[in-house]
């Protein structure tokens, strides 16, 4: 528990050096504060949590396949030994661009030079049933969540008689086919076939449905045409219901609506149909665009002269990508690492050649031994080479080698004995009154 807020102070030190304040600990503000040259400049870091979260991996926490600590690392650890570096645990709660502050319940603190990097969150498009009953996966919290809530209803299934009710039960839909949707949906399907049989003899799995619904006419929208036929055909394969063109237009928390009319009963809606920019309160709205903020080649926010943006939330419109980078990590780390290098030439005014994205390929694995790769000049192909390569650039990307070592183990263990062993209900979680099984667990809201 936090004490009383007029308790609380920033205790950042003066430093007589121009203070550049980072709002977000994921790749863009990690790699920007990585750059930065503290010789010259004070930085000072904001998040929410004190973990920086390896998000390409939050599916495989919530389907049991990993511990969260595998995919997370201490943000005072990353930057141990920086000079002139402060952390601080808190949301900012608003900027300030004319006094040049940012608010947080700790109180306000003036920057020089200000780098957004505070990332995406889930966009429901105002839908709020959707919001509240379906599961987003954005974060540690809602994997660890999604994930109580999967081994609950796996246990409500094994003390129920009823078919109607059971049919219900393990009826799981995923919301949006790209990355994410095509990720999880093939952990599960995995799940499904090799290890819920073990721990549920009782239950026929092979009632257990898996839908993945896509707006688009195709999967990994995203990605080239080779990569979403080559996983459209194996989700087929692996058992998933594919339902193209149409999208979930209501949830009520026990029947799932989609825009064709179509309803399916399910109290599982995994959402990942759509992102939006988490602007923060004072940005003016002349510098958004689609939930984004529209930067020059710079990444420098159209309309100020000493505000940034970098990663997802950073709009940059280039012949190449006319409506902007995709929301992945190598912009978030190339963007980082532009700014952190260059800020001190921005500082004394230097002309610095426009940010230039050196884009090293797109990757999405659907299951063992099976993924999609497209990857720079023009190459396009799937199965166990690409499935390596997914592996292989996901161990490097990780924080810390213990969190390398502790991933590849538990890869490892599941290659070769199927079993998933992180199914432990630890907090039972509720999403939504419909849904009892959180009740019967001792789960609160």
């Amino acid at each position: 528990m936090l004490p009383e807020e007029n308790h609380l102070s920033l205790n950042i030190p003066p430093s007589g050096k121009p203070r550049v304040i980072i709002i977000g600990g994921g790749f863009g503000g990690l790699y920007t504060i990585k750059k930065i040259n503290r010789k010259y400049f004070q930085a000072v870091l904001f998040d929410k949590r004190n973990y920086h979260t390896f998000q390409p991996l939050l599916y495989q926490v919530a389907t049991a396949g990993l511990q969260p600590d595998a995919i997370a690392g201490p943000l005072r650890k990353v930057f141990y030994g920086y000079k002139d570096f402060h952390f601080r645990m808190l949301k900012v709660l608003s900027v300030n661009p004319g006094a040049n502050t940012v608010s947080t319940l700790a109180g306000d603190l003036e920057y020089d030079y200000l780098i957004i990097a505070n990332g995406m969150k889930s966009n429901f498009f105002g839908n709020e049933k959707i919001a509240r009953n379906s599961f987003p996966l954005k974060s540690i919290t809602d994997a660890l969540n999604l994930r109580s809530h999967l081994m609950q209803l796996f246990e409500w299934a094994n003390l129920t008689a009823d078919k109607t009710l059971r049919e219900k039960i393990m009826t799981i839909i995923l919301a949006g086919g790209g990355p994410t949707g095509v990720e999880t949906a093939g952990a599960l399907s995995e799940l499904r076939k090799y290890v819920l049989p073990k721990d549920y003899p009782g239950i026929d799995f092979s009632e257990m449905k898996i839908y993945l619904i896509e707006g688009a006419g195709r999967l990994l929208p995203a990605m080239s045409l080779k990569a979403g036929s080559r996983s459209e055909k194996d989700l087929q394969k692996m058992g998933i219901i594919l339902k193209m063109d149409t999208i979930v237009s209501d949830y009520d928390g026990e029947t799932v609506t989609l825009k064709n009319g179509e309803k399916i009963n399910s109290f599982t809606v995994i959402w990942s149909a759509g992102v939006a920019g988490d602007i923060l309160p004072g940005l003016k709205t002349e510098w958004l665009e689609k939930g984004r903020l529209l930067t020059d080649e710079n990444c420098r926010v159209k309309g100020t002269s000493n505000i940034f943006a970098v990663g997802d939330i950073a709009l940059m419109k280039t012949k190449e990508y006319p409506k902007g980078h995709p929301g992945v990590a190598q912009p978030a780390i190339q963007m980082g690492k532009y700014v952190g290098k260059h800020l001190q030439d921005f500082h004394k005014n230097i002309a610095v050649k426009p940010f230039k994205y050196f884009d090293k390929g797109s990757l999405a694995t659907i299951g063992r031994g099976k993924a999609v790769a497209d990857l720079p000049p023009n190459l396009h192909f799937g199965g166990r080479p690409a499935w390596w390569i997914w592996l292989f650039i996901h161990i490097t990307f990780l924080i810390s080698f213990r969190n390398r070592l502790l991933v590849l183990i538990n890869w490892i263990w599941n290659y070769f004995t199927y079993d998933k062993g992180n199914r432990l209900i630890i907090r039972p979680f509720i999403r939504n009154q419909k849904n009892t099984s959180g009740k019967i667990f001792g789960a609160d809201e």
